[in-house]
């Protein structure tokens, strides 16, 4: 079958021992039925050894294509591999509530695991992006049995990821809600839709009011997609039982993250990880070049995975292995030059450098200067438009090419002069952007870029937050000092290259448009346009912050 041939060239790829025919047996489609009656369809990927552990896999994407092949991968090293479709997906009953039902419906399964006649008594879970929520939502009242957790481009809490700088996340929750309708249709016009480069997507990222959106990409309405244009607010009740942060710190598990650069998730995942670590555990964090689709991601995701599983699960493991024996942390460190590096803790030690916006679109680590602020118009109904970085959809994301969007009239950008030496930044990356605004309502974006020698503005790392009246106090002039976090990053400037930090009032449509109203989320249809000025004087120093840190030599990769 295509998937065991598969299968064994993966094993062969990675280096793992051959896949011998007959080593794996599996059973498709079994009823495990969940306390209110509703039957989860699961499969199970059975060893040929006695007294084997468990992996469990929990997925809202169907049991096909690479999840076969993780299921006989791990089958084949002495695994039970049991992949079980969310409920309301690939033949599960019920209807798909995102993040609703995972925690009963994994502790359900949990129980008829320890019913099975093959049940060891060891669980280990994998999971990416949703699966990984699954796990989260399961592993604090796993109990002992949970030995291991590999988490990949996956967090606890979705709230921030979702409304991201108290924006909202558009191109993410409706590609996703897209992504998710799509497993429904007849895969002929799914792939005529994907051929046609999913217009009906594209043009319900363009459409207002948003409430209408989902139907827009879909012919439907999607109720999760509906939910969340209403329960904006930091405050909802709604979200407080589908974050299950304050269950990181009570997993006693062995934990690794793998995640990337670009990946949507990520400052939520090393959220988790200071989480685990502030707990007293030691996770493993594993960062790449890599987006939420990469395919190095999926490789390395397998290759850390299995390792940690095989460490973590083995009954009796060797009187000489020692569990720290790779480094905490292993993070790719992007740009000219850079390459793997090996740490003992994330963030690493670095000292935190202002490089100030200045006059004439300058950019230098000297203190401001007296000067007058530059000014843009930021109209929604031609709004800025986001281009690569942490998408949901890999072929779009990651690193582009900077210089279409800043050469619109509605993009600030600071320069800095050639750099004489490389200069190697580790850490969460911050500005203060000091901002006049005609109206109340507005966004204020930055983005981080790598201008190389041939004049190309690669970006690196970027944020956005969203303003209304009294989230942040102005002063007698009327100025605001609104803080960006952006997403963090390691990435080497070499030499000869140049620093570049955009300011713009929006990034759509990653974030959605701000109308510049006011009006909720979902209804809103007014579009206003206006001013914004920011401001670069002594009183007013607006700046990007970034954690500098020595060179290191690279290592071997991954």
């Amino acid at each position: 079958m295509p998937d065991r041939l598969a299968a064994r060239l993966a094993a062969a790829a990675l280096r793992l021992p051959p896949i011998r025919p007959g080593s794996v047996r599996v059973s498709r489609d079994i009823p495990v039925r969940a306390r209110d009656g509703v039957v989860l369809r699961t499969d199970h990927y059975a060893p040929a050894v006695r007294d084997a552990p468990t992996v469990l896999i929990r997925t809202p994407y169907g049991r096909g294509g690479p999840l076969r092949l993780l299921g006989r991968l791990l089958a084949a090293r002495g695994r039970h591999a049991v992949i079980q479709s969310c409920r309301g997906t690939d033949g599960s009953g019920g209807t798909f509530a995102p993040l609703v039902h995972e925690r009963d419906d994994g502790l359900d399964t949990l129980e008829w695991l320890r019913h099975q006649p093959w049940w060891a008594g060891r669980l280990g879970m994998f999971g990416v992006s949703y699966q990984g929520f699954a796990q989260w939502a399961l592993a604090a009242d796993a109990g002992e049995e949970l030995r291991a957790m590999v988490a990949v481009v996956t967090a606890s809490a979705t709230r921030d990821s979702t409304y991201a700088g108290e924006s909202f996340a558009l191109d993410t929750v409706l590609t996703w809600a897209e992504l998710l309708h799509a497993q429904t249709v007849p895969w002929l016009a799914r792939q005529w839709e994907l051929k046609r480069g999913q217009p009906r997507l594209a043009a319900a990222l363009r459409h207002l009011p948003l409430v209408d959106a989902d139907r827009v990409a879909t012919g439907v309405t999607i109720p999760f997609f509906q939910e969340w244009l209403r329960h904006h607010s930091p405050d909802a009740v709604y979200w407080r039982t589908r974050v299950f942060a304050d269950r990181v710190a009570r997993v006693r598990a062995p934990v690794v993250m793998v995640t990337g650069w670009h990946d949507i998730f990520l400052p939520a995942q090393l959220d988790d990880h200071a989480t685990l670590r502030a707990a007293g555990a030691q996770p493993r964090l594993v960062i790449g070049p890599w987006t939420h689709g990469s395919p190095g991601l999926f490789v390395a995701a397998l290759s850390e995975g299995l390792a940690w599983l095989d460490e973590h699960l083995t009954a009796t493991p060797p009187a000489d292995e020692d569990p720290l024996r790779k480094a905490p942390v292993r993070l790719h460190v992007s740009g000219p030059g850079g390459g793997w590096r090996d740490l003992p803790a994330w963030p690493p030690p670095a000292v935190e450098t202002p490089w100030h916006l200045h006059p004439g679109g300058e950019l230098a680590v000297r203190p401001p200067v007296t000067s007058e602020p530059d000014g843009f118009r930021y109209d929604p109904a031609d709004p800025t438009p986001s281009l690569g970085g942490p998408l949901l959809v890999a072929q779009r994301a990651g690193p582009v090419d900077n210089r279409p969007v800043e050469a619109r009239p509605d993009v600030l950008t600071y320069t800095s002069a050639p750099l004489t030496g490389p200069v190697e930044v580790i850490g969460p990356v911050r500005a203060e952007i000091h901002v006049r605004s005609e109206l109340p309502y507005l966004d204020v974006f930055v983005r981080l870029c790598d201008v190389d020698r041939r004049g190309r503005s690669w970006n690196v790392c970027d944020g956005l937050v969203r303003v209304t009246p009294d989230r942040f106090p102005a002063d007698p002039s009327g100025t605001l000092r609104v803080p960006v976090p952006l997403w963090p990053t390691a990435y080497r400037f070499a030499a000869g290259h140049r620093l570049r930090v955009q300011v713009s009032g929006g990034a759509h449509p990653r974030w959605a448009r701000n109308p510049g109203t006011g009006e909720p989320l979902g209804t809103a249809v007014t579009l206003r346009a206006g001013w914004r000025q920011v401001l670069h004087d002594p009183a007013h120093p607006s700046a990007l912050l970034l954690p500098i840190v020595h060179s290191a030599p690279a290592q071997p990769p991954i």
